[in-house]
Formats: structure tokens, C-alpha cells, sequence
């Protein structure tokens, strides 16, 4: 239930008061990433693993004896090994935008480290002489985001047996 408390919270509003709290800086921006990019993962890694353990080869290898971390490891893990990665190729993309834009309203990394979000913050000044400033690392955003998630998709569909198909 806690994690579904945490998920309910709006993104931003925990980034600002932690950013409030803690000060503005790149270790503070990964750890509120981190307190952000966590929750989708273990919802979609638990729930994987509550339809996986209802299997009947679990149940089999349990009444064969095996042990819980036998269990984990040989029957479980390559189970939800699939989806991690996908959830994570996701999730990365998430926290590429999340970390554009808390540059960009000021509570990430600041300058003169270099940055999207504030390369598009410090470009919004110079819109109408120069859209480049702005166009360019908004246009990288889009682009790493774009691929990051068909990269998910691809692996979900190179890795999921299910969907695999015969040729």
C-alpha cells in the first residue's frame, strides 16, 4: 500500500519541496529521480511475479522441494527479467524528461553544468533571434525519448516469448 500512496503523490510537487528541503545540485536531483523512478518498477515487477508464482511450475517445483531462493532464482527471475528491462528502458526515458524539467524551472542541475533543460531555459531568452538555442536541445530530448521508447518496445518484442512468432 505504500507504494501505492508514493505513486498517487504529483511528480513535481515531491521534486519541489525536496528540492526546497535539501537545495539544488546534481546529487539532489538523483536522489529525487530515484524516489520518482522506483515506484512504477516494483508495481510492474510485483505484479509479474504475483502471476508467475500462481503457475504450476512453481508449484511444482515447490512440492519437488525446492527452496525459496531456488524458486526466486531459476523459476522467477528469468520470468520477470523481460519485463525489467522493458519497465527500465521506460523508465529511463521518464527520468530524462523528469531531469528536462526540473532543470528547466530551476530546481536541477544548474548552470554552468551543462544540460537540456537549461540549455532550453537559458535559449527561451533568445527566442525570436535565435530558435536554435531553444530548438536544439528540446529536439535531443524528443529524439533520446522517442528512441528510448521504441527500444523498449523492440526488446518486449525480441525478449517476450509470448509474442515471438514462428516464421
Amino acid at each position: 500500500r505504500f507504494v501505492d500512496i508514493w505513486y498517487a503523490m504529483p511528480f513535481l510537487m515531491v521534486a519541489l519541496i525536496v528540492t526546497l528541503i535539501f537545495g539544488r545540485g546534481l546529487t539532489v536531483l538523483l536522489f529525487v529521480l530515484a524516489l520518482i523512478a522506483w515506484t512504477s518498477f516494483v508495481r510492474v515487477v510485483r505484479a509479474e511475479v504475483m502471476v508467475l508464482k500462481s503457475l504450476d511450475y512453481v508449484a511444482a517445483a515447490r512440492v519437488n522441494g525446492a527452496s525459496d531462493f531456488r524458486i526466486l532464482f531459476r523459476h522467477l527471475m528469468p520470468g520477470i527479467l523481460n519485463t525489467a528491462i522493458v519497465v527500465g528502458t521506460l523508465n529511463t526515458s521518464g527520468l530524462i524528461l523528469a531531469e528536462s524539467v526540473l532543470s528547466f524551472v530551476g530546481a536541477g542541475i544548474q548552470p554552468p553544468t551543462p544540460a537540456w533543460g537549461v540549455m532550453t531555459t537559458e535559449g527561451r531568452d533568445y527566442l525570436t533571434i535565435a530558435a536554435h538555442q531553444v530548438l536544439v536541445p528540446s529536439t535531443a530530448i524528443f529524439m533520446v525519448v522517442i528512441s528510448l521508447n521504441f527500444l523498449g518496445d523492440w526488446l518486449r518484442d525480441r525478449l517476450d516469448p509470448r509474442l515471438r512468432q514462428i516464421d
